[in-house]
């Protein structure tokens, strides 16, 4: 089976699984885990931040972030269809107790002038205190919606800039943030450099099962450890699962360029087939979505699973293809006359 519906679906390899296996581990609550402490510590080094904190999950990380930024009451702009909003559960508003205030865009990169429009300022002759005060901003750096989208680096520090002059702190869901740096060539502390919080994944393109951290200062990483345990992220001998992402960080960083290959290579492809519409200069990382004008996306869902191939629909006529460590070059061309045979045929 060729499993295209998120790079999440990947196995451990043979190798990750005995850096699983020797791993050195103790009590991570305790801060006794080895393991953690040295993913941590690289984590860290990699974004040029002081400290990080290793959590179980992508929402843990952006939602212990957003709490260490907040309190309950105030409010955090995001781009409308940021993971932080469309797929977190409604977190911002259940764990933060904050508001959100969305940015409509059409990649997910937004301008200066889009942040400072749903910022709210003071308003002479307007009683004090009556609005809830905006204290965040969130980018997303892949954005997953906006299709693997990479911000332009100057757009992200004019952005991020103009945050600060208007006194906001600035998060990052750099959940593919590994696939953004390969893809830009600018390394990812550079892109850290411009926030005060990043979250970063292990179990996306980089292929680890489990696991992700948020980096920032020493001071906002001792706040964050409280959230983490209160949200049920505090773990114990988190090592086994701390040796796999650091396994991943020094061994797949560089190969997601492979991953990126691919993924243009399966969008070339499909904007040949009738009955799809996909651009395929804007495929720049390992995502893509497809407009499908003949065959509704749940039945070529159907159908391809059931000639081996796995695709994720995400509305009725549009579905999303997701490379990874898992598929070759090989497997594209396998996938593409799969989806060329149940379009010829009409689903």
């Amino acid at each position: 089976m060729i499993d295209l519906r998120s790079d999440t679906v990947t196995q451990p390899t043979a190798a990750m699984r005995e850096a699983i296996a020797r791993a050195e581990v103790g009590d991570d609550v305790y801060g006794e885990d080895p393991t953690v402490r040295a993913l941590e510590e690289r984590v860290a080094s990699l974004l040029g931040k002081e400290a990080a904190l290793f959590v179980p999950s992508g929402t843990m990380a952006n939602q212990v972030a957003i709490r260490t930024h907040t309190e309950p009451g105030d409010e955090i702009v995001a781009d409308a269809r940021a993971h932080v909003l469309l797929y977190e559960r409604a977190a911002p508003t259940a764990l933060s107790g904050v508001m959100p205030r969305p940015i409509e865009s059409e990649t997910g990169v937004f301008g200066a002038d889009e942040l400072r429009a749903r910022v709210r300022l003071p308003v002479p002759g307007m009683p004090p205190g009556l609005f809830p005060p905006t204290r965040l901003v969130c980018l997303e750096n892949t954005h997953n919606a906006g299709g693997g989208t990479v911000w332009p680096f100057d757009r992200f520090a004019e952005v991020a800039h103009e945050a600060r002059r208007l006194g906001l702190a600035v998060h990052l869901d750099g959940a593919r943030l590994w696939n953004a740096a390969v893809a830009s060539g600018i390394p990812e502390h550079r892109w850290a450099g411009l926030c005060d919080s990043v979250a970063v994944c292990f179990s996306k393109g980089l292929g680890a099962p489990v696991g992700s951290a948020v980096a920032g200062t020493q001071g906002f990483i001792d706040r964050a450890r409280r959230f983490r345990g209160m949200f049920g992220g505090a773990m114990r001998q988190a090592g086994v699962l701390a040796a796999a992402a650091l396994f991943a960080l020094e061994h797949h960083r560089e190969r997601l360029a492979e991953d990126h290959a691919n993924a243009r290579r399966l969008a070339e492809g499909l904007a040949q087939l009738p009955g799809t519409e996909v651009d395929p200069t804007r495929v720049v990382t390992n995502i893509l979505y497809v407009r499908l004008t003949r065959v509704p996306a749940g039945r070529f869902a159907e159908r391809a699973e059931a000639m081996g191939v796995r695709v994720l629909p995400v509305a009725e006529d549009r579905i999303r293809l997701v490379t990874h460590l898992d598929v070759s070059a090989a497997d594209i061309d396998r996938a593409l006359a799969i989806f060329a045979a149940i379009l010829r045929a009409g689903g």
